[in-house]
């Protein structure tokens, strides 16, 4: 019997799949139950930003188990406090304590319900091309297809449009109009919707699985800048591209700015356990010296995850590993990733940052039409399933969302593996039934 039968996976139509069963990893590698050893370029749901079984995270997990392995969050624990705070220590200013979670849908729940708190107000604004979570708040903030099969139109949240030139919403022609009317569209919304209203805006401060979008220079500090004139809690999403994902500690360093809230998770410990958390701002902070804050978590600061948090964050230090993603992403996968797209007519744009990309299959450069529809399955996606076979036979984990490829590789990935998973993408274009 094939054990995975009795998975119920997410995200899926259930029933048998044709995947390979892993069972083992080093580094950028995977290996399945055959023997078969896979290239990881996705870092698997963009998590394992150090790769497989690195050994400081695997020591630290085992270093802790040995002395302690679970703890309730209401005691204190020596871990949990120094995974607090070298967190702490690489975030932008202001952000002086840590809610630990389990994971990143977990960290953004609490996060819009301290901005209620805060502000007393009911409304959540977040972008139209972006992703959350999965649970009854943070699916309804969402905004690409995965919200339409849960959104009841009643969690107060309001959609507004991104920055994305490629896809532009404004008739923009260049970054810095794109900019320009991103944000004097995003204050239309603000003052229409009344500022007095809402609570809190959620931003991915790097549009990741519904595009991998970079916002244009300027963008962020707009978005703090009217955040703060009305007195809106500005939340960073950085549960992907947070820990050095794009070639920085945070997203929003790019820009120079710091959230009021910033939400994280994957990367804090390449993913070895569960964990995620809100970095909290002074002020939000300050309200709850003065009462209870009326939620938590049976595994809030779980020893384990946290022990891996500092494995990972240490170790990330000592290698240079945000260095390292900076120029994975100007060096390697940018010009590796823009040369297939000379090659392959099926490419329409190639973007993104760091150790994250993405390339965007179209039928028509001109139309932009995608390969795929919103949400293709079956017969409808079978373009995309013809790309993952080939990768897969060329022993390549790719990851494929909608009718886009995104690139993230572990951010130690070695040049000669970067190298090789775009010869094999290179291949893989080449072969697919598109």
């Amino acid at each position: 019997m094939n054990l995975d039968e009795l998975v119920f996976h997410p995200w899926a139509v259930q029933g048998p799949r044709d995947v390979p069963t892993l069972v083992g990893g080093s580094g950028s590698h995977v290996t399945d139950v055959s023997g078969k050893r896979y290239l990881d370029f996705s870092s698997q749901l963009v998590f394992t930003n150090l790769g497989h079984q690195h050994p400081k995270i695997v020591a630290a997990i085992k270093e802790q188990a040995d002395r302690l392995c679970t703890l309730a969050p209401g005691n204190a624990s020596d871990i949990r406090g120094e995974a607090a705070r070298l967190i702490v220590e690489v975030a932008p200013e202001g952000l002086g304590h840590v809610l630990f979670t389990t994971g990143g849908t977990e960290a953004v729940e609490h996060a819009v319900r301290m901005a209620r708190l805060f502000t007393g107000r009911p409304k959540v604004l977040s972008a139209y091309r972006s992703y959350h979570g999965s649970t009854t708040t943070s699916i309804h903030l969402t905004g690409d297809p995965r919200r339409w099969a849960s959104d009841t139109g009643t969690a107060g949240a309001v959609h507004f449009f991104g920055p994305f030139l490629y896809r532009t919403a404004f008739g923009s022609s260049t970054a810095e109009e794109e900019c320009e009317r991103a944000l004097a569209h995003l204050e239309q919304v603000i003052l229409l919707e009344g500022p007095s209203t809402i609570a809190g805006l959620v931003l991915e401060s790097v549009t990741g699985s519904s595009g991998v979008i970079v916002p244009p220079a300027g963008y962020l500090r707009g978005v703090r800048e009217l955040c703060s004139r009305h007195g809106i809690v500005y939340i960073a999403d950085e549960v992907m591209v947070g820990f050095g994902r794009t070639g920085a500690w945070f997203g929003v360093d790019h820009d120079g700015v710091a959230p009021d809230l910033l939400v994280f998770a994957k990367g804090v410990n390449s993913g070895y356990v569960p964990l995620g958390g809100v970095l909290i701002g002074d002020a939000i902070c300050e309200m709850f010296t003065q009462r209870p804050y009326p939620a938590g978590l049976t595994y809030s600061g779980h020893p384990l995850a946290c022990a891996a948090a500092v494995g990972a964050i240490t170790a990330m230090h000592e290698e240079a590993t945000v260095e390292a993603a900076a120029r994975l992403g100007t060096e390697i996968l940018g010009p590796g990733l823009k040369e297939l797209a000379g090659k392959h007519e099926v490419i329409g744009d190639v973007r993104g940052i760091g150790g994250l990309w993405s390339m965007e299959l179209v039928r028509d450069r001109t139309t932009k039409e995608p390969l795929v529809p919103p949400g293709a399955v079956g017969a409808s996606n079978a373009p995309m399933a013809s790309f993952a076979k080939a990768c897969l036979e060329r022993g390549l984990l790719p990851l494929i969302m909608g009718n886009r490829i995104h690139v993230a590789p572990p951010l130690n990935v070695s040049d000669a593996d970067a190298a090789s998973g775009l010869a094999i993408l290179d291949d893989a274009l080449a072969a697919a039934n598109f």
